[in-house]
């Protein structure tokens, strides 16, 4: 029997500092004892985007106090965890060196075993953590960089069924919402702005609808909401607001589409299921709760349970990593050697083709 473990758990990927002590029972329970988030928007917002040189330097600051915070909230010493759980990639490099080379030395020092955990990883296993979901099971992931549907069969076992070919879908909101002279970041405000519009006045195009494949592009709507922007401009607050509906009904057809295809080829790949099948929806972009009310939908249409964990939790954090790590640890995986090195690319299937095009976002993807 696997037997109760506990992890420090440290992420550093992209403009958010963040420590957790996470907990796992025998049977597979979690418990997060702490969950300590920085996040630098103030910091990066002026810039319409994020500055590695300015996020790796508030990492630096920042992270120390906020290890020691964890523990603190924890009630525990580095001597009451048996391991260290650092990100060690995809993500901005600067601040990968700095999670990971912190992880490394807190491990030497206290004598733990150190786990450098893919960032995407922490995000698939998420749903593990906070629904006790079974393998195997479907994942949506659509924050910073990348948007893929995903296979889950178990802890490193992860087969990507569909990727964008060039736009991922958070970069999509965050430059229609620069467009539209919208705040940083772009996501929520098109989301506010598209609550008092019509999302019938522009017919935006549903990229790759019909197509049997599962990938995703976006770059083709983008492109469509600049040139409807230009023909009506200067545009009034109406105008944004109808913009940014019409785009956002244009992202849901085309998730329910791509998805719901998805979804099909699960059934028929996993017909003997011994539960009723699942879909989980991470990152960032599965806070917009029309994206949302579209994939339950979507999932109560096909007979799967729509899983959406706590919005802190998917978002960058160091639960999730910590997460990972217990899991591993539970598979009986060996840990990292110090020398471990981080990597700005590190998809979750190695052996998935790297669709051209694809990655002008893709340090995380």
């Amino acid at each position: 029997m696997v037997p109760f473990l506990r992890i420090l758990g440290i992420e550093t990927s992209c403009d958010e500092t963040a420590a957790a002590v996470v907990e796992r029972d025998a049977e597979g329970h979690s418990n997060v004892l702490s969950d300590v988030v920085l996040s630098q928007l103030d910091e990066h917002s002026a810039y319409g985007g994020v500055v590695p040189e300015i996020a790796a330097r508030a990492h630096v600051e920042a992270l120390d106090e906020l290890i020691e915070e964890a523990l603190k909230r924890a009630n525990v010493s580095l001597g009451d965890v048996d391991a260290i759980a650092a990100t060690s990639g995809p993500g901005l490099i600067g601040g990968l060196l700095v999670g990971l080379m912190t992880g490394k030395a807190i491990a030497r020092a206290a004598g733990k075993p150190l786990y450098a955990v893919n960032h995407l990883e922490g995000h698939a296993l998420t749903a593990r953590l906070t629904d006790g979901l079974t393998f195997p099971y479907l994942m949506l992931l659509v924050s910073g960089g990348h948007t893929q549907l995903i296979l889950v069969r178990g802890v490193g076992q992860y087969e990507r069924w569909g990727t964008t070919i060039d736009d991922a879908l958070g970069e999509a909101f965050d430059k229609t919402a620069k467009l539209l002279g919208l705040s940083y970041p772009g996501g929520p405000a098109v989301e506010r702005m598209a609550r008092d519009g019509n999302p019938d006045r522009f017919n935006f195009p549903r990229p790759l609808v019909g197509e049997a494949r599962l990938d995703f592009s976006f770059s083709g709507l983008k492109t469509a909401v600049r040139q409807a922007a230009q023909d009506i401009a200067p545009l009034s607050d109406q105008d944004v607001a109808d913009i940014c509906a019409s785009f956002q009904k244009a992202i849901s057809r085309t998730l329910k589409d791509r998805i719901g295809r998805g979804l099909q080829r699960f059934k028929t790949e996993f017909p003997a299921a011994s539960e009723k099948p699942a879909l989980v929806v991470a990152g960032g972009v599965a806070a917009n709760l029309e994206l949302r009310g579209t994939l339950q939908a979507l999932c109560d249409k096909n007979g799967f349970r729509f899983i959406a964990p706590p919005l802190h939790l998917c978002t960058d954090n160091a639960v999730m990593i910590a997460w990972a790590g217990l899991e591993r640890m539970a598979a009986g995986a060996a840990p990292d050697a110090l020398d471990v090195q981080p990597r700005s690319r590190w998809p979750l299937d190695s052996n998935a083709e790297r669709l051209v095009g694809f990655g002008k976002r893709g340090a995380k993807a």
